[in-house]
C-alpha cells in the first residue's frame, strides 16, 4: 500500500506540472482559437532569460547573494516575456486578425522558431542551471502509518505547490475576472466580441502576458529539475495529450487531464511495465489521447460543437 501512494503522489506532482504547461496552451486557444505551438519555445526562453539573469546580476550589481540574484532575475524575465507577448500582438497577431486559423497556427509555428533563434542568439546554447534553492533531497513521511514511510522528492512537492496555486490563481482570474469573461467572449467569436466593444488587441496582449509568466514559471520547473537546454521545449509535447484529454478551452480541463495523465504514466510504468517492456511511460499519455480523439475528441471538459446546416 505504501509503495502504491508513494506512486500515485509523484504521479500527481508531476501531473500538476504537466497542468501548468497545458495550461499555456488552454490560454492562447481560448483567446485566439488556435494551437500554440509556441508554448514551448516560450517556456525554454523564458527558462534561458531566467538562467542567464541569474549568472549575470551579481557581475552587475556587486551583490553575491542568490536570493536577490535569483529574485532580479525573476523580475528581469518577467519583464522580458511581457516585452515579447506584446511584440507577438504588434507585429503579428495584430495582422491576422479573422484569419482562418490554419493561418494563426502557422504564425505560431514560425513564432516558435524565432523565440528559440533569438535565445540562442542572446542567452547561448550550453546546458545551464537554475537553482532557486528547492531541496532536492527526498523525504520519507508517514513512517508511524506504513512500514519504512512513504519517499518523497521535497523539490517536486515543492514545485508542484507552486504550480497548484498558480493553476489556481489562473482558475480565479479566468471565472471572476471581467477581463476573463472578455477572454471567453473573444474565444467564442472575434467579430462579436469586437462589435460589443471588446478591444480585442489588448485581450490578446493580456492572454500573451499571461501565459508567458505561465511559461515563465514552468520553464523555471523544468529548468532546475532538467537543467536549461534546448531540449526543454519538448517539454510541452508532454503536455499535448493533457490539453486533448482535458480540453482545449478549459482551464479546468487541464488541471484534471494533467493529474490524470501524470497518475497513469506513474502507475503504467510500475505495475503494466513489467509486462508490456519498458518505456510504456513514454508513450502511455498520447495513447490515452488518441481513444479520446477517437471517442469524445472534444475531451472530458471541451464544449461539444454542433453545426447547424
Amino acid at each position: 500500500m505504501a509503495f502504491f501512494l508513494e506512486t500515485l503522489i509523484g504521479g500527481l506532482m508531476a501531473g500538476m506540472l504537466y497542468s501548468l504547461v497545458a495550461i499555456g496552451f488552454v490560454l492562447i486557444f481560448k483567446a485566439s482559437g488556435v494551437f500554440n505551438f509556441a508554448q514551448g519555445a516560450m517556456v525554454l526562453f523564458a527558462a534561458l532569460a531566467m538562467a542567464r539573469f541569474s549568472e549575470w546580476v551579481p557581475g552587475w550589481t556587486g551583490v553575491s547573494s542568490p536570493l536577490f540574484a535569483n529574485s532580479v532575475a525573476f523580475v528581469l524575465a518577467g519583464i522580458m516575456m511581457f516585452v515579447v507577448a506584446w511584440l507577438i500582438e504588434r507585429l503579428v497577431l495584430r495582422h491576422l486578425v479573422n484569419q482562418e486559423g490554419a493561418t494563426l497556427l502557422m504564425a505560431t509555428l514560425g513564432i516558435a522558431y524565432l523565440l528559440e533563434g533569438i535565445g540562442q542568439g542572446i542567452f547561448g546554447n550550453d546546458i545551464y542551471k537554475i537553482d532557486v534553492g528547492m531541496p532536492k533531497e527526498p523525504v520519507f513521511v508517514l513512517q508511524n502509518v506504513f512500514e519504512g514511510g512513504i519517499l518523497i522528492n521535497k523539490e517536486d512537492f515543492i514545485a508542484a505547490l507552486i504550480a497548484a496555486l498558480l493553476v489556481g490563481a489562473l482558475t480565479l482570474f479566468f471565472q471572476k475576472t471581467a477581463t476573463g469573461r472578455a477572454l471567453r467572449a473573444v474565444a467564442d467569436d472575434h467579430q462579436a466580441a469586437q462589435s460589443i466593444g471588446i478591444p480585442l488587441n489588448r485581450i490578446w496582449v493580456i492572454v500573451w502576458c499571461v501565459a508567458g509568466v505561465t511559461a515563465l514559471v514552468a520553464g523555471i520547473i523544468w529548468g532546475s529539475k532538467l537543467g536549461v537546454q534546448f531540449s526543454l521545449a519538448t517539454v510541452a509535447m508532454r503536455a499535448l495529450p493533457v490539453v486533448i484529454l482535458g480540453g482545449l478551452t478549459s482551464v479546468p480541463g487541464a488541471i484534471v487531464g494533467g493529474l490524470i495523465i501524470g497518475v497513469g504514466e506513474k502507475l503504467s510504468e510500475v505495475f503494466l511495465g513489467p509486462y508490456v517492456g519498458g518505456g510504456i511511460e513514454i508513450w502511455f499519455a498520447y495513447m490515452l489521447a488518441l481513444v479520446f480523439l477517437m471517442f469524445r475528441p472534444q475531451g472530458l471538459f471541451g464544449e461539444k460543437i454542433i453545426d447547424r446546416v
